[in-house]
Formats: structure tokens, sequence, C-alpha cells
């Protein structure tokens, strides 16, 4: 059996109309991702893409937006606790969580709603 699948191009994160803002400073100032080009094409649609190692993370605009509770992106970060205090001082609300094996982790909400976790490789 041939695998067609090769790996991850980006994630798409959905958000509220008007909230690019709070995306650029959730995830461009705090968590540090570098905010790339919409392609001219996309642009009319709002919204907002960054960079996260080599791979992309679109912020895409929802009309009749509802927040993932459940569904969610695993960041990885190799400064776990120095993020938590961060988004913690920010106002974020940290959920801890049991590790895993091999590997800390934490939740959190975008300003959106949206679950997230963060983890780091022992």
């Amino acid at each position: 059996m041939s695998t067609f699948l090769t790996g991850i191009d980006h994630i798409q994160i959905a958000a509220p109309t008007g909230s690019e803002d709070a995306a650029r400073h959730f995830y461009g100032e705090l968590l540090g991702m570098e905010e790339i080009p919409k392609p001219e094409n996309l642009k009319g649609r709002g919204g907002c893409w960054f960079l996260c190692g080599p791979h992309e993370v679109h912020i895409g605009i929802q009309a009749e937006f509802t927040p993932a509770k459940k569904a969610h992106p695993g960041f990885t970060v190799n400064t776990l606790e120095q993020l938590k205090l961060r988004l913690k001082e920010a106002g974020s609300i940290i959920s801890e969580e049991p590790p895993i094996e091999g590997r800390c982790r934490f939740f959190t909400h975008d300003p959106f709603g949206n679950r997230i976790e963060f983890l780091e490789f022992e």
C-alpha cells in the first residue's frame, strides 16, 4: 500500500469577524509566531497567517463562529514553564494536565475560546 500523505502544510483555526488584531497579539506577540502574507486572492476573506517552525497556522474568519472546545492544535515548545508564565501574566487561564509519557503539557484558550495545547518533550 502506498502512502499518499507526506506531512502537514498548515492548520486552520477559526476566529470571529474582526478578530485579526487579537489574533496578531496572541499568536504573533505572545506566542512569537511570525506573521506571513496571505495570497492576494485570499486577502478579502480576512484572517491572518503565521509560521510555526516549517508549518503555517491560518487564522480564518468564520461568520457564525463557535470556538472548538475539544478539537485543538498541539504546539511543541522548548521552554514550557516560561511560556506558561508569559500566558498567565497576559491573563490566560492555564489548565494543568497530567504529562504524557516523555512530554509535559498544558492547555489554554486563544482570545476566541479555541482550545490550545502546548507540549515540551523531555
